[in-house]
């Protein structure tokens, strides 16, 4: 068995410190309260029993308690008023050095936590070292100086999470939805250089990746870029592809027909859309940015997007081959084709594409196709999100969704100074989200004991705590000049504002947003009812832990001109961090707490039995009612050969849900070359990953793909994320 030091670092469970430390303790009282050696063995032994009874890592704090339960049970009071002691003493001179501590435990790549806080982060790379050294400084500096005390405490204790602390010190924001269109069609400047419109579909791809590494270099979270935003560069290669043709058969006399001239351009037309794709897909995945991970980039795709017919032909042919490349999926080192976590791809289940027999039904099958074997795309119905919020936009990043757009017919303008700005036309591209604060809804239903009105009560004051929290990113980000990030802020990605102007306009008026995260529906309304929100007895209470939700963001809202939305927030290393808390402040309560992890947002719980169609139909009312971002999924086994069901699950996302994934497995083992799914197994108290067909259990010689949190992962997870991925149940 395993535990987890204070610093991150992970080495082996030893009994013989237990029994050490509560020695000493008992010979620090008079001999006739002290313990026998046979009682302190015991004691040792029962914080053993537990821990294992765990089933995962546990951390010294966690067996610190446990000890300090079973000295009293003992009746061994005076002792363990001598090891609280002691323990107090002991965490004040630690204070004075944990930022060191912690960044020397990242250097020698012996901080478990850190090593698994991002699935998608090497933490052995230099690069990434850097940035979580960096990160651990601006967490020092957030906790001490620039966040008031009570949201440290409450962030410390699980009672909320103050996400991307780690870069918080900075004037930096959360997502975006890059104008890409108005950086390629206007211009803009990378380091300096004045990149002018491009001249061809291949250049603009190249381009497109440049702003992409320059944009995940100056902000925390995800990006979005739409695919209509290169289609116009496709007509632009098809003309200058047809001169160069008339010019080559001219040079030979040559006068074939209008038709055989068409025919030649159109194949090499496609040639160089499959060149500039092919520039996106590897240059994304190869790129390091200055936090040292591949860029957070998805690429929306969605056909009524297009300015008129020819370019929505031009559109399809981009998909068409961005969907065949993903299909195909990269080489790793070892040259065997896998999964790439990015980018993400989404597409837009439309009425001319969602059934046999529409015009692009061709790309919607292909789709499902890529779907089956790479976990992507993910589909947003173009039906229920117009009449859901009005318009058909992309997420920021994996799930976060902008507000409609209300700035434009509010008469602001265009506040941003973009080069592309329509009068009258709603606006999303060049649009941010400014943070998130995630409440954690257990521990409100555990705090209240059952009692509704109790409940009712620690929500208000718990929404007031995030509501402050949420106010304070606000201000962090006021007063933050343009040129703290130029690609964002003066060349077109988000605005294009004069030098030394601030960004404080972009911050109101519903331009940006601002995200109320909430985690652990499920086990929020198990406790309070007894019976998953699944349960139509149950349903009622979780619809109306939503309103209140929604209800505090239109209050804030109003007050401050802010747009605050409600967002199902995606938790990856804080499920664990949750769950963690609970048990510490609540003890194992089967069914509610005694997990390494909590349920994401609205989600049935992942063990639940349920099947595809029902648990996307739930979870449709949730995500309706989390309008600053949600996603569902439903777990599915292999299906490359059963095409035909997973557009049967698409077609029933077109017409019941806005936004929805596919979770498949797609794994391979370096050693014996399996190619399936690599298994989750416990091997002395902790999970690890198996290859089922040779038993390698060296995750540096298996490549691993599962999506966790919107994003697909491949550096693996924490212990309480790799149980929730273990316990997931087929909905297929």
């Amino acid at each position: 068995m395993k535990i987890i030091k204070r610093n991150g670092a992970e080495v082996v469970f030893d009994i013989e410190k237990i029994m050490m430390a509560v020695t000493k303790a008992n010979e620090a009282v008079e001999e006739k309260v002290r313990m026998t050696p046979l009682q302190i063995q015991r004691i040792s032994q029962s914080v053993q029993i537990s821990c294992e009874e765990m089933g995962r890592s546990p951390s010294v704090e966690e067996i610190q308690d446990l000890v300090e339960k079973a000295i009293m049970a003992h009746g061994a009071f005076e002792v363990a008023k001598q090891y609280i002691t002691y323990r107090y003493i002991r965490s004040l001179a630690r204070q004075s050095n944990t930022t060191d501590d912690r960044i020397l435990s990242l250097i020698e790549s012996n901080n478990e936590e850190v090593k698994q806080e991002n699935a998608n982060k090497n933490p052995t790379i230099n690069a990434v070292q850097r940035d979580y050294m960096a990160g651990e400084v601006s967490k020092d500096i957030t906790s001490r100086i620039l966040l008031p005390k009570e949201i440290v405490a409450a962030h410390e204790a699980g009672i909320i999470h103050f996400h991307d602390s780690d870069y918080y010190a900075q004037h930096m924001h959360n997502c975006d939805l890059v104008n890409l269109d108005d950086m390629l069609q206007n211009g803009t400047v990378i380091s300096g250089t004045l990149i002018e419109k491009p001249h061809s579909f291949s250049t603009a791809c190249n381009i497109a990746t440049q702003i992409i590494a320059q944009v995940a270099s100056n902000q925390y979270g995800g990006q979005s870029i739409s695919l209509t935003h290169l289609a116009p560069f496709v007509q632009v290669s098809r003309e200058k592809i047809r001169k160069t043709v008339e010019k080559e058969l001219a040079t030979y006399g040559v006068e074939p027909s209008e038709e055989a001239i068409s025919k030649v351009v159109e194949t090499r037309l496609r040639e160089e859309v499959r060149r500039g794709v092919q520039t996106i897909q590897y240059q994304v995945v190869t790129l390091m940015t200055t936090n040292g991970q591949a860029p957070f980039i998805t690429v929306f795709m969605y056909l009524n997007e297009a300015r008129n017919e020819q370019e929505k032909k031009d559109l399809a042919m981009i998909i068409e081959e961005t969907l065949r490349q993903r299909y195909e999926g990269v080489k790793n080192e070892k040259g065997v084709w896998i999964t790439p976590a990015f980018p993400k791809l989404i597409y837009v289940l439309e009425e001319d594409n969602v059934r046999e027999g529409t015009p692009y039904w061709y790309l919607t099958r292909l789709a499902a196709e890529c779907t089956a074997k790479r976990m992507v795309p993910d589909y947003i119905s173009e039906k229920k999100m117009l009449e859901l919020k009005g318009d058909v936009y992309v997420c920021m990043g994996c799930r976060s969704f902008l507000t409609p757009d209300r700035f434009t017919d509010a008469g602001v303008g265009n506040i941003a100074n973009a080069g592309n700005y329509e009068p009258g036309k709603h606006k999303y591209y060049g649009r941010f989200n400014q943070g998130v604060v995630t409440i954690n809804l257990p521990d409100i239903a555990l705090s209240s004991g059952r009692d509704v009105s109790k409940f009712w009560k620690i929500f208000d004051e718990r929404m007031e705590l995030c509501h402050q929290a949420l106010l304070c990113r606000h201000e962090r980000l006021k007063g933050t000049l343009s040129d703290a990030a130029p690609i964002l802020w003066q060349y077109g990605a988000l605005a294009r504002l004069d030098k030394g102007e601030p960004i404080d306009k972009l911050l109101f008026n519903g331009y940006s947003t601002i995200s109320l995260g909430y985690a652990g529906l499920y086990e929020c309304v198990k406790y309070m009812t007894g019976k998953s929100h699944t349960d139509p007895e149950a349903t009622p209470f979780a619809l109306q832990v939503m309103d209140a939700l929604n209800a505090g963001c239109k209050k804030w809202k109003e007050e401050s001109n802010i747009d605050f939305s409600l967002y199902g927030t995606p938790l990856e290393s804080t499920t664990y961090k949750f769950a963690k808390c609970l048990q510490n402040r609540f003890g194992m309560i089967p069914g509610i707490t005694d997990k390494s992890y909590i349920t994401n947002s609205y989600h049935v719980h992942v063990s639940e039995e349920i099947d595809a169609f029902t648990k996307l139909g739930f979870e449709a009312q949730f995500q309706h009612l989390s309008p600053g971002g949600a996603i569902s999924y439903v777990e599915v086994p292999n299906m490359q050969q059963n095409i035909d069901a997973v557009l049967e699950v698409m077609q029933f996302i077109y017409d019941n849900i806005i936004y929805a994934e596919l979770n498949t497995k797609s794994d391979y083992c370096q050693c014996c070359g399996f190619d399936g799914e690599i298994q989750i197994k416990e091997d002395d108290g902790k999970l690890v990953w198996v290859c089922p067909n040779c038993g390698n259990t060296d995750q540096s010689k298996m490549n691993v793909a599962r999506r966790t949190c919107g994003y697909i992962g491949t550096q693996y997870w924490n212990q309480g994320r790799t149980q929730e991925i273990k316990d997931r149940v087929l909905h297929l």
